[in-house]
């Protein structure tokens, strides 16, 4: 899960202030800064708390759906076994008909049963991806914050994202001073105010 949150981050230039990107001599002095929005959203602690929400999310769904195909699957043995009375040459004629009509009422039962199934995982697989995407999305949110406000105090004209790939799938960053990277920063101030662990 913390594999396909981190991919599901848009990892392009993140341009966090407009700087003036002409050839007059002030662009020359233009204050650059470095965030690795992959680390920076993975050691926030809400990015923890989201995941192990969705991961709990996941387990309840597939015990559902596990329950259901277990009943699906005790209703298909019940069918068989009908099926199988059905074909008793010492079966009396009038319980071969009743075993009949119960496994034909039975078949209707799984076919409504299997479309019920396939809606539900339809509508769960949704579910979770909605949950995710607000999850992520607040995530963001939170982290751009503190990113703008950091530009505005510190006064950088461009921000990138080290994280990021081109479209060649190279680093759109291929070399930084370390001095340039405010990420940890970044991460403490999203962390301040994180709860406490319990103890053990």
């Amino acid at each position: 899960m913390l594999y396909s949150m981190k991919k599901a981050l848009p990892f392009l230039t993140l341009v966090a202030a407009i700087g003036l990107l002409g050839t007059s001599p002030a662009s020359a002095q233009m204050k650059v800064g470095i965030v690795d929005m992959n680390k920076v959203f993975t050691s926030y602690y809400k990015t923890k708390d989201a995941e192990t929400r969705l991961n709990d999310a996941r387990t309840q769904a597939k015990t559902d759906l596990d329950g259901r195909l277990e009943t699906l699957k005790a209703s298909m043995e019940e069918i068989n076994k009908l099926e199988a009375d059905t074909k008793k040459p010492e079966l009396a004629a009038d319980k071969k008909q009743a075993a009949t009509k119960t496994r034909d009422e039975k078949i209707n039962e799984v076919r409504n049963l299997d479309r019920e199934i396939g809606e539900f995982r339809q509508t769960r697989e949704r579910q979770l991806q909605e949950q995710f995407m607000r999850m992520r999305g607040d995530i963001v949110q939170d982290i751009m914050k503190i990113v703008d406000t950091r530009v505005k105090s510190d006064g950088y004209d461009l921000v990138l994202d080290s994280s990021g790939l081109g479209i060649s799938q190279v680093k759109v960053v291929l070399f930084a001073s370390p001095s340039m990277d405010f990420s940890d920063s970044i991460i403490t101030e999203l962390n301040k105010n994180a709860p406490a662990k319990k103890a053990n």
